[in-house]
């Protein structure tokens, strides 16, 4: 089995979701960031409004639409705070 990452989406008023994942997807202030197990811990600014996308061992993917807050990556895994999260759903078009 692949390593997995320890992710938690967490919006001001709740836990949206945790669990493990194969990677997580973002856009901070700084560009599409995708973060895999074994990244190096950082802190950024999610862009306003985005989208956070979690990979799971299978292909399932998950997707928030968020606006504002953090994405932070330490050894324990990775924790995205937004002030809104709401499940999102992805365009008949979208490519991945």
């Amino acid at each position: 089995m692949a390593k997995q990452l320890h992710v938690e989406v967490v919006a001001v008023e709740q836990k949206v979701w945790v669990g493990e994942a194969e990677m997580v997807v973002a856009r901070t202030t700084e560009g599409e960031l995708g973060v895999l197990p074994g990244h190096a811990p950082l802190l950024g600014q999610l862009k306003e409004p985005s989208q956070v996308r979690v990979k799971l061992a299978g292909g399932e993917q998950l997707s928030w639409d968020v606006t504002g807050g953090f994405l932070s990556v330490t050894g324990a895994g990775v924790t995205v705070l937004a002030e809104e999260a709401s499940a999102a759903t992805a365009p008949a078009s979208a490519a991945h």
